[in-house]
């Protein structure tokens, strides 16, 4: 774990008290660092002694002396010039600086990263220089000698990461300042009277930075959206996506040009694509899903193999270039699942109905069509564009039910229609067999190195009202696998099918993990028991796998696997093609999920394309597409993370008389984190708060060590918490320590 904490001891020093005291001996000035820092922010003009002493506010003859005695030595070094008598120039090889990106700690210090670091530069508050979490930015670096952390300035910032901010609005008689939740927003944000909008005090607002004066303390900023009063779930929703830059519904005039768009099945256009129609279809989707994305198909050749269609939704179809329904969606890139809605990426006329491989109904699809042998060896492939008919939809549990019990009527308890019916022994058949089929796939992805990230999420039982009444845990089995495994096909064939034409596309990327990641999991870990082996690439999978399969069902299995999926390198989206590691995939592309992904729907785009004979598309053009897909979709992932966050710190807010067992999850020099075993809800305890002992914090141990008793509550530990407070606005749990498990 990497934990950026210093510590300052200043020892106690007894004075002794004389007749006088004596002026303190100043030590010998050195101000290059300083000069240099000037003379590189203004690189274009020349100053002169006098004018360097003004701007370090000096005006004693010792500190303009020794300025001028500086200027004589680095003009000497040649790090400045002297450009005419008595006036310096910044040297252009001795611009000591860096460009790189901020990262803001929540104890409103920061590290400056950039590639011209191997390990992050410190940035003390006042060297801050207004810059922000993410702003791209250029530092002065000094403080590089030997033995001496190194520091840095920011001297200019390139490019704001955001401007729009989300916080609670408190209203003065002639201003306001705005205060945020978020940890790493270490300012508020100051509002005249005049930009106010409809801002009453104590709402919920997204504000606009507009200006940061050099002596202000605060940026200025103006209201543009009320989101209404904190706390409301509707509020706190909106103020999620808000904070991301995700908006909350569509502009009215996509709206309306989606309603124009013409859905109708045209015999014309069946007439150019494949007829699936008879081919037995089906599909399995979560049971509160609604948009259905992918199909398969099941057909018996008679030369005894099987022929697997993958449907897909053809969006592409209704998503013409240009349009701006195209470019709504490139803009939004996903779809975000937030705890009680989807915000799509499409229009619901598209994304539930036109688009949506509804049961007994004509679809246009996009589809990756397998001969596949009994032993699931793939002998052809054929990838274009087809006409299905869905013959049925399976919920996973339906799907499941078949698998385990073979049995073709679906009991009541299992049935999304509310009744008992039956399933055809065609559709039994069909699902038996690519059950068994995508088994082979799976185990002979594991035996080349894939990594089996099978992540307990958390779900929440809602009320009418969006209240959470219950919590429940959405484990994947063998229907999951199914659909899993069929898909993963897909995206690797039509990736390999492309790749191997060296043609420009959109690749699925997954580097290798970085080892000093590891090496921290590896210290996690080992306070359980576990350990991974660093011999070989393929010892490393093959230990994460044995790894992820012994802690299932164990009181850590939660940190573990979210430290696990943390120590992998972020997939993302890439016309560089470097293969998928957690797959253990040379080829891996996104055809599969068009209708909340963009990435699937210019792969479909590409795809026809070089079906029709194009030549290979500009990769830059690309690339660019790439690098905006992955950073939505990582916008997205945070969104959905706060509104899980939120919707436990609000589940909780109605059970803070109960005791509840949990583990230690993280431990810090403030505190421990505790993740409650039985609903996966997360707090903290504050080092104050346990009263036993006077706990200090023990980084090697990631322990807490009592001073008089020697007790240590570390990593894993089982302890008993009760909630003290829970925060929705900073969506944050904090406990009261109880007792240690016996």
């Amino acid at each position: 774990m990497n934990c950026k904490v210093f510590c300052k001891f200043q020892p106690y020093k007894k004075r002794t008290m004389g007749k006088r005291l004596r002026k303190p001996v100043k030590k010998q000035l050195d101000f290059t660092d300083k000069i240099i820092k000037i003379l590189t922010q203004n690189s274009n003009k020349s100053f002169n002694y006098k004018q360097i002493a003004a701007k370090l506010e000096l005006d004693d003859t010792q500190s303009r002396n020794q300025i001028i005695k500086d200027l004589k030595i680095l003009a000497a070094q040649k790090k400045i010039t002297e450009s005419e008598p008595g006036k310096y120039l910044i040297v252009e090889s001795s611009k000591d600086y860096s460009e790189g990106e901020i990262d803001m700690t929540g104890r409103k210090t920061a590290y400056f990263v950039s590639p011209d670091f191997e390990d992050d530069v410190f940035i003390p508050t006042n060297n801050l220089n207004h810059a922000l979490d993410g702003d791209k930015v250029k530092v002065y670096v000094y403080n590089r000698r030997k033995g001496k952390r190194v520091e840095g300035e920011v001297i200019e910032i390139i490019e704001r990461k955001k401007t729009d901010f989300v916080g609670v609005i408190d209203i003065q008689k002639n201003f306001a300042f705005v205060s945020t939740a978020n940890s790493k927003m270490y300012t508020d944000i100051f509002i005249s009277k005049d930009k106010l909008g409809d801002a009453e005090n104590g709402d919920v607002v997204l504000v606009h930075i507009e200006d940061w004066p050099s002596r202000a303390d605060s940026p200025f900023g103006k209201v543009i959206k009320v989101l209404g009063k904190p706390g409301e779930h509707n509020t706190e929703i909106h103020a999620i996506l808000a904070e991301y830059g995700l908006p909350a519904e569509f502009p009215l005039e996509v709206e309306l040009y989606a309603q124009k768009i013409d859905t109708s099945i045209q015999e014309s256009e069946i007439k150019k694509r494949r007829d699936m129609r008879d081919t037995l279809t089906f599909t399995i989707d979560p049971k509160d899903a609604k948009d259905f994305d992918d199909a398969l198909s099941f057909k018996k050749l008679e030369n005894g193999n099987y022929e697997v269609g993958i449907h897909i939704a053809d969006v592409s179809y209704y998503l013409q270039e240009g349009t701006i329904l195209d470019d709504e969606a490139y803009q939004r890139a996903t779809s975000v699942y937030l705890v009680d809605r989807v915000v799509p990426m499409l229009p619901e006329v598209l994304s539930n109905f036109a688009c949506s491989l509804r049961p007994n109904e004509e679809k246009y699809t996009f589809s990756a069509i397998f001969e596949i042998t009994e032993k699931a060896e793939v002998v052809n492939n054929w990838f274009g564009r087809t006409v299905i008919y869905s013959d049925q939809r399976f919920a996973y549990e339906e799907a499941q039910y078949i698998i385990e019990t073979k049995d073709n009527t679906i009991p009541i308890e299992t049935s999304i229609t509310g009744a008992a019916y039956k399933v055809s022994d065609e559709i039994v058949n069909a699902t038996l067999k690519l059950d068994e089929l995508s088994k082979i796939f799976r185990r002979k992805r594991m035996a080349q190195g894939a990594i089996s990230f099978d992540k307990v999420e958390v779900k929440f039982n809602l009320n009418t009202n969006h209240e959470p009444i219950g919590v429940f845990f959405k484990t994947s089995k063998d229907a999951n696998h199914l659909i899993e495994e069929f898909m993963l096909l897909a995206n690797k064939k039509v990736a390999e099918f492309i790749g191997k034409q060296k043609k420009t596309f959109i690749y699925r990327i997954h580097d290798e993990p970085n080892e000093d990641k590891l090496i921290a999991l590896q210290n996690v870990i080992s306070k359980f028991g576990y350990s991974i082996n660093f011999k070989s690439k393929g010892d490393i999978s093959m230990s994460l796998n044995k790894l992820l399969n012994d802690v299932q069902g164990q009181k850590e299995q939660n940190l573990i696997d979210t430290l696990a999926i943390r120590s992998m390198s972020k997939a993302k989206y890439s016309t560089d093609n470097i293969g998928h590691y957690g797959l253990a995939f040379d080829y891996y592309s996104h055809f599969t999920s068009p209708i909340r992904r963009y990435p699937d729907v210019m792969v479909h785009r590409l795809l026809q394309f070089y079906l029709d004979g194009g030549k290979s598309v500009d990769e830059e053009t690309y690339e660019t597409k790439c690098l905006h897909s992955s950073n939505m979709e990582s916008l997205a992932t945070h969104a959905e993370r706060d509104s899980i966050k939120y919707m436990q710190v609000r589940y909780m807010q109605d059970h803070k008389d109960q005791e509840f067992l949990g583990v230690i999850s993280g431990v810090t020099e403030w505190g421990i984190f505790v993740e409650i075993i039985e609903n996966k809800c997360e707090g903290m305890v504050r080092i104050r708060e346990i009263k036993d002992d006077y706990y200090t914090f023990d980084e090697k141990q990631y322990a807490l060590v009592g001073a008089t008793t020697h007790n240590l509550l570390q990593l894993g530990d089982e302890i008993y918490v009760k909630v003290k407070n829970a925060d929705l606005v900073k969506k944050q749990l904090d406990f009261h320590f109880i007792r240690e498990k016996e």
